[in-house]
């Protein structure tokens, strides 16, 4: 029961963030709040920068819906077999397996699809 916690934690509060938060906003919110711990948007320094992750998963995935179903299923459970960015795994490691509910991480794909990193853009900070 207690390994169920984080879990249990994070879904309490993406259901409230969600709550305050318009739809857009969302994946801002999450992303800017839990991915560039690891995921520097334009430097790759403990991991690719997001920049290199979109342009890898765009040419894969260009469509919105793929991109996001196939990113947000990786990142759910990482694994070497089903990696677009093998290159990435060598040097980085394999992502952690994170306790994100499916819908956070579909906001957080969709948020990276929808934004040019090279600009000012929601949550960007200065």
């Amino acid at each position: 029961m207690l390994e169920n916690k984080p879990k249990l934690y994070l879904t309490l509060f993406f259901l409230l963030s969600a709550s305050l938060v318009k739809a857009d906003d969302l994946g801002s919110l999450l992303f800017h709040g839990n991915c560039t711990t690891c995921h520097m948007e334009t430097k790759a320094l403990s991991a690719p920068s997001v920049v290199e992750l979109k342009n890898n998963y765009i040419t894969a995935f260009p469509n919105k819906e793929d991109f996001v179903a196939y990113m947000s299923q990786w990142v759910e459970h990482p694994n070497i077999e089903g990696s677009i960015m093998l290159d990435a795994v060598k040097k980085y490691k394999l992502m952690p397996e994170l306790a994100f509910e499916k819908s956070a991480l579909e906001s957080i794909s969709a948020y990276i699809y929808d934004t040019d990193f090279s600009k000012k853009h929601k949550g960007h900070k200065d």
